[in-house]
């Protein structure tokens, strides 16, 4: 009875036009107009008013208005929300019939029960799991998701209370003296001062390297486009009051930081061996590159230490700004009489966090307040953090316990996992203000999608990108999480950081630094790049985008050891080498070698049961076409695949009903379903993860019948690949010798 009410209900709302839906809605009731009324007419009927009521009276008509409106309005509302539950009901039930159909016609037997119940329950996050499409089939997104993001919410009742403009520092002297430091790397990098032939000179300018070897990061490369490269090695003890760490850092940095320190925390070891090395790097204001960031090793590790850098900046640039708000207050000087007063940049926001998560930024936030709160026991002020908490936080009983995927499958997907998303970060001395207005705020939280949405591009009415005219610091983490999602947005969004603002914003430009006036803030800009590999994409963006005065210092240790070692069938490994004049040429150069010299060997019937795996989604729909094309036997199953298409592509590839089953990588970054059935294996091209190649191979012992002699095992591979192996390798022969030559940009 209920399906069939609910249908007859949709049936019905179908058949309304756009105007009685309205109607509908706004009053949970139709029109009189289309009331269905039958062919007997009714007979008139009269009534006699009271000799008493004064119906030419206005007065008493105005009174007893807005009585009679308030209570029918008041029903009226109460009939619109149940109008609205009752639609959301109906869409809802309908689409799990629509599903459920569509999964009993597939009847796919080789998927297991606890897998689709696991599938199902984390349809919420659809969204965050699926990739953007990089200028994808129709140029938006998956099916389902939505690039207009909904009402943000912004905090605009603590303005005032947040303004650096109309604060003062308490502590004027102690704070002033601090930043007058000398040794004080912030004072160092925010006062030096560049000239008009040193910026000519950095686009010709060859980049000069030096190679150094440190205990714990291995072979770092330091390299500038400036003439003077400079570069250190890791002190053996390090103590808290040589780093300059602003007040209340010293002391609760220790707790903070207490779960990764092996013995009893103390002011003498409150790094770990890891984190003193990356802090001496970060402190030192250079752009890092740490390609060997994991979600299992340290992660959380690498996190800590770099929120330990963004708040003891933020600290010193805002305690700058008070401090000398208080001097032109006690002296009664006119700011432009001194320049010592140029404090700031052209907009307040000074950091900038990509992350790719709701989950991450949640972590942030987090380690942000326990920073600044520490063990004291006064406790800071958080605005909005209840509702921050529960729109990054997530229910772990959303997450099904039955639901079996890999160790760093687990790490990576914790949590929120909505890709969506941004927020701005207010800190002033010991309160933080969360939502607040970008241009109010001093750290920025946010996904590349997020920024990607508020950025825009070019013809278009609604874009903003000058609150990233002035960013001082800016860290982008799991970077190779954006590879699995949209790089275009990465790109996008590097394309404007430290442009010129196109308003003012009320800016007082007496107080603005002069390297800042002249466009010259990306050369003061710190780049933090973490990454859990080292692909050709990253290194270009660090290699072309990171021109920061003080240098850049990148990791490039070489693996020894491969992830074929662990794979646990036997299976024999062929690698088909390809040649290639350039890397542009590669990409054509593999499909020619696929479809002349491998795709003929697999033709035959008895080659059956092949899956093919294409990292990239456009070489996909190039294959795809081809295939349909040639009228050949196959299935394909990527990203954008429907839960039902995809239970039948695996459904006919495991009967044998489909001879090849095209596979994407993103597909398997996200679902890393168990693909039955599989008999040959082909790599259209080596996997972006490493450990994704030994995963897949594993996958064949998941259906042995006996046929493990006629397994097969292709891997297409290019000479442009050995050549960036080579290049790579020729950094580390002489080990601590100078060279003068550039790091290769791929």
């Amino acid at each position: 009875m209920g399906k069939r009410r609910s249908r007859s209900q949709s049936q019905l709302l179908n058949s309304l036009t756009k105007k009685q839906k309205k109607h509908l809605r706004d009053f949970g009731e139709e029109h009189p107009f289309y009331d269905r009324v039958s062919r007997k007419e009714a007979k008139p009927q009269t009534c006699q008013l009271s000799e008493s009521l004064d119906t030419s009276s206005s007065e008493s008509e105005a009174e007893s208005e807005p009585e009679q409106v308030s209570g029918y309005n008041r029903l009226l509302a109460t009939l619109k929300d149940v109008s609205k539950e009752d639609e959301e009901e109906e869409e809802e039930e309908d689409r799990v019939i629509d599903e459920t159909e569509m999964n009993l016609e597939d009847g796919d037997s080789d998927i297991s029960v606890e897998e689709e119940t696991a599938v199902a329950s984390t349809d919420v996050q659809k969204n965050a799991a699926l990739p953007a499409d990089p200028k994808g089939k129709d140029g938006h997104g998956p099916p389902g998701t939505s690039e207009e993001s909904p009402e943000e919410f912004t905090d605009a009742k603590h303005e005032s209370l947040f303004s650096l403009e109309t604060n003062f520092l308490e502590e004027e002297r102690e704070g002033s003296c601090s930043l007058k430091a000398l040794q004080d790397p912030f004072a160092q990098h925010v006062n030096k001062e560049l000239k008009e032939k040193e910026i000519q000179a950095v686009a010709t300018n060859p980049k000069t390297t030096h190679q150094l070897k440190w205990p714990i990061l291995g072979q770092l490369v330091f390299s500038s486009r400036f003439q003077q490269l400079e570069t250190f090695k890791p002190p053996k003890d390090i103590d808290l009051k040589s780093l300059h760490l602003q007040k209340p850092l010293e002391s609760t940095w220790i707790k903070t930081n207490s779960q990764f320190l092996s013995g009893p925390p103390n002011s003498s070891s409150p790094f770990t061996p890891l984190q003193k090395e990356l802090f001496l790097i970060m402190n030192s204001y250079r752009d890092l590159f740490y390609p060997e960031r994991t979600a299992l090793k340290n992660g959380e590790e690498i996190r800590h230490v770099y929120c330990l850098h963004v708040i003891n900046h933020v600290l010193k640039a805002n305690a700058q700004v008070l401090a000398n708000n208080s001097r032109c207050r006690s002296q009664k000087l006119g700011v432009g009489d001194d320049d010592d007063f140029r404090d700031q940049g052209l907009t307040r926001p000074k950091v900038l966090i990509v992350v790719p998560f709701r989950e991450a930024a949640l972590r942030v936030v987090q380690l942000f307040i326990s920073l600044l709160e520490g063990d004291s026991k006064k406790k800071i002020i958080v605005s909005n953090n209840k509702r921050f908490n529960g729109e990054y936080g997530s229910d772990p009983e959303e997450r099904p316990p039955n639901l079996k995927r890999p160790e760093d499958y687990e790490a990576v997907f914790v949590g929120n996992i909505d890709d969506h998303f941004r927020t701005g970060v207010a800190i002033l001395q010991r309160s933080i203000r969360l939502y607040a207005p970008f241009c109010s705020s001093d750290i920025l939280i946010a996904s590349p999608l997020g920024l990607r949405t508020i950025i825009g591009g070019e013809g278009e009415k609604k874009r903003e990108f000058d609150f990233l005219s002035s960013i001082e610091l800016l860290i982008i983490d799991q970077a190779d999480i954006y590879l699995m999602q949209n790089w275009e947005h990465v790109l996008h969004l590097m394309n404007h950081m430290n442009l010129l603002p196109l308003d003012s914003h009320g800016v007082d430009f007496s107080r603005v630094r002069m390297w800042s006036l002249n466009n010259w803030s990306k050369y003061y800009r710190q780049t933090l790049l973490f990454g859990a590999l080292q692909d050709a994409q990253i290194n270009s963006v660090f290699n072309k985008y990171c021109v920061n005065v003080q240098g850049q210092v990148a990791v490039r240790n070489v693996l020894m050891t491969g992830c074929i070692s662990h794979v646990l069938v036997q299976l024999p490994h062929v690698f088909q080498r390809m040649e290639a004049e350039n890397l542009a040429s590669v990409i054509d150069a593999r499909f020619n070698f696929f479809v002349n010299k491998i795709l003929p060997q697999y033709r035959d019937a008895v080659m059956s049961h092949t899956l093919i795996y294409v990292p990239s989604y456009f070489d996909f729909v190039r294959l795809r076409n081809y295939f349909k094309k040639e009228d050949l036997n196959f299935t394909h199953i990527c990203e954008y695949t429907q839960k039902s298409g995809v239970s039948r592509a695996r459904h006919f590839f495991l009967q044998g009903e489909k001879q090849f089953l095209l596979l994407t990588e993103r597909f398997h970054f996200y679902k890393r379903y168990t693909i039955k059935g599989i008999r040959n294996l082909i790599f259209y091209e080596l996997p972006t993860y490493p450990h994704f190649y030994s995963e897949v191979c594993n996958v064949l012992q998941a259906t042995t019948r006996g046929e493990e002699a006629a397994w097969t095992c292709t891997v297409l591979y290019s000479n442009i690949c050995l050549l960036i192996y080579q290049e790579n390798q020729r950094w580390f022969r002489n080990d601590g010798q100078s060279s003068e030559e550039a790091v290769p940009e791929a």
